[in-house]
Order: C-alpha cells, then sequence, then structure tokens
C-alpha cells in the first residue's frame, strides 16, 4: 500500500517540472515498487473476474483465494438442526447457496483489507449488480457476523435480520446451535 503511495507522488512530479521524462521513464518507479513488494501492491487495488466458491466464506479469482471479510459461514464438513431437530450440511448448503448468488451476476469485484494467517485475501466483495457479498451472506442466515478488531461485527444486523426471519441456518432449532457450531471454528 505505500508502495502506491510513492508511485501516486512520483508520477504527480513531472507536471510540476519545466522538462517532463518520457514515458518510458515515468514507468520505473512504479516497476520498483512492484518488484521491491508485490503483496502490498496486489492488495492495494481491487480484483475482478468469475468468482469460484471454495466454502461458504471464502471464493476465489484468478488464483487468489479471498476470505470475505467480518462474515464467518459453517465449513462444509459443519452439520446444524433443520425446524425438525434434524441434522443437515449446513456448511454445503452455505457454498452452494454461494455459488448461486455469484453466478446471477458476473463479474464479482473485491478489495482487500489484508492477508489471513492462510496467506488469503481478507475481502468485500460486490456483484457486478453492485450487491454487497459479504451483507448477502449474514442476511441469508448462511454466515454469522466475525468480529473484527473488538467491533461488534460489521454485519451484524444482517445476522439479526436472518435470525428473526429464521432464514438460512437460524430456521426452526438451528437458530442456538447454528452460531455454535460456527463459533466452535
Amino acid at each position: 500500500m505505500i508502495g502506491s503511495r510513492i508511485a501516486a507522488i512520483t508520477l504527480a512530479e513531472p507536471r510540476a517540472r519545466s522538462a517532463s521524462p518520457s514515458p518510458p521513464m515515468r514507468m520505473i518507479p512504479i516497476v520498483l515498487v512492484l518488484l521491491a513488494a508485490p503483496g502490498a501492491a496486489a492488495a492495494a487495488g481491487p480484483v475482478g473476474g468469475d468468482a469460484s466458491v471454495v466454502d461458504g466464506d471464502t471464493i476465489e479469482i484468478a488464483g487468489e483465494r479471498i476470505q470475505l471479510y467480518g462474515v464467518d459461514a459453517p465449513e462444509d464438513w459443519q452439520f446444524c438442526l433443520d425446524e425438525t431437530g434434524a441434522d443437515y450440511h449446513c456448511g454445503k448448503e452455505a457454498a452452494l447457496a454461494l455459488k448461486a448468488f455469484l453466478s446471477a451476476s458476473r463479474p464479482t469485484r473485491c478489495t482487500f483489507a489484508g492477508r489471513d494467517r492462510y496467506g488469503r485475501y481478507i475481502g468485500a466483495c460486490f456483484r457486478a449488480d453492485g450487491n454487497d457479498v459479504n451483507r448477502w451472506l449474514g442476511e441469508s442466515g448462511h454466515a454469522v457476523s466475525r468480529e473484527e478488531n473488538h467491533d461488534k461485527g460489521l454485519y451484524a444486523a444482517a445476522q439479526e435480520m436472518a435470525r428473526s426471519l429464521g432464514a438460512g441456518m437460524w430456521r426452526g432449532q438451528a437458530r442456538a446451535e447454528a452460531s455454535s457450531h460456527v463459533a466452535e471454528e
């Protein structure tokens, strides 16, 4: 991210000078920044493309895994209780619902806040029609709001809406059990 600022400042300087360097010369600082800090430069800008679903809160675009910021979906192997008290694969359901949601409006665009402990980007993602993917996961009941940096969770209101409607993993008897399955992770 610092590299982006340096590049922006360097590009702005030639206007103040009387003799502007040729376009190839103006590119040298940008190339040096990209070579010196490829992770920081890549995280600075948004990425877009066709997203594939890894699990209920992780997607992949152009070979990069992106953990959706502020939400936590059950893992593929996790179960929740449905309205009758029977187990169901809520993790697989979350992943399938996310896949259907993303395929309804492509491409997906993400901006990044950094990387997680597994090296994945942490990002906020949006469909081509502008719908917030992270918020939709909370509103549909396929993920819970994750507290980040001691806040109450960016998507806490979306989660409460899903809970009040009995949506997704909040349906029937799953309401209490669903959040504990995800929280245990």
